[in-house]
């Protein structure tokens, strides 16, 4: 699934049941958090069917599927529903186990929990500059803050010494991060990389992952999407379809 389905708004008809043996996945083409969950679906190969939400005209019968109107959510082809992104995400890797993504030491898990956490407050800040730049507001005291709390980061992971965040290879916690990476070029924010060494070896490392190959988007696209979105264009969620 590539995700290039047009999205269901207000009035359109509810999708019938999820066919057995596959899962659903309720979705919005440029949605970090959506693609923390197609990331693990491709990482994992995991058989599945999108529907794209547009999210500023929302269909009747999807807060029924998500109570908060918010993608991403899972729907099995026992009707049952899952949603947030960490959920849906954690979900996947226990009901899939085959190249499971997270660690079985409690310890491990733990830590990626953690680094996660500590992400957060670099991505609501990121977001800032995002809506600030959609807006054509002043982004210049938001990027000093947010690089700031990328260089700490940075330090944070020199000390781990580890080629991907968990360890040696990519497991959840990357993937859980690496959505707001795809956004850094619309943010005007890739020059940071160069002042944070350690994150700028993972983003290059993260470009050849065949899970991130499979759900990029080229920044092109991004700033497309955004531009109308910041015009209120019902049409943006569609962009480049």
């Amino acid at each position: 699934m590539t995700g290039s389905q047009k999205c269901l708004g207000t009035g359109s008809a509810a999708p019938g049941p999820v066919p057995e043996g596959s899962i659903r996945i309720y979705s919005m083409r440029f949605c970090p958090y959506v693609q923390r969950a197609r990331l693990v679906l491709a990482a994992k190969g995991i058989k599945h069917e999108l529907i794209n939400i547009n999210l500023k005209s929302k269909p009747e019968w999807f807060f029924e599927k998500s109570p908060f109107g918010l993608v991403p959510a899972l729907e099995t082809s026992n009707g049952q529903v899952i949603y947030e992104s960490p959920i849906v995400c954690d979900y996947l890797d226990e009901v899939y186990p085959d190249k499971k993504l997270t660690p079985e030491d409690p310890l491990q898990k733990a830590q990626q929990k953690m680094l996660v956490e500590h992400f957060s407050k670099i991505s609501t800040v990121l977001y800032k500059i995002m809506m600030a730049k959609i807006k054509n507001e002043d982004t210049s005291a938001s990027k000093e803050e947010c690089q700031e709390k990328l260089i700490k980061f940075d330090e944070s992971l020199a000390k781990q010494n580890t080629k991907f965040l968990g360890g040696s290879c990519v497991s959840m916690v990357d993937y859980m991060i690496w959505p707001w990476f795809e956004r850094f070029a619309f943010a005007d924010m890739k020059e940071f990389l160069n002042k944070t060494p350690r994150i700028n070896q993972w983003y290059q490392l993260m470009l050849q992952d065949p899970a991130v190959k499979a759900t990029y988007t080229e920044p092109d696209v991004l700033v497309g999407f955004y531009n109308l979105y910041a015009k209120g264009d019902p049409e943006a969620f569609d962009y480049g379809l």
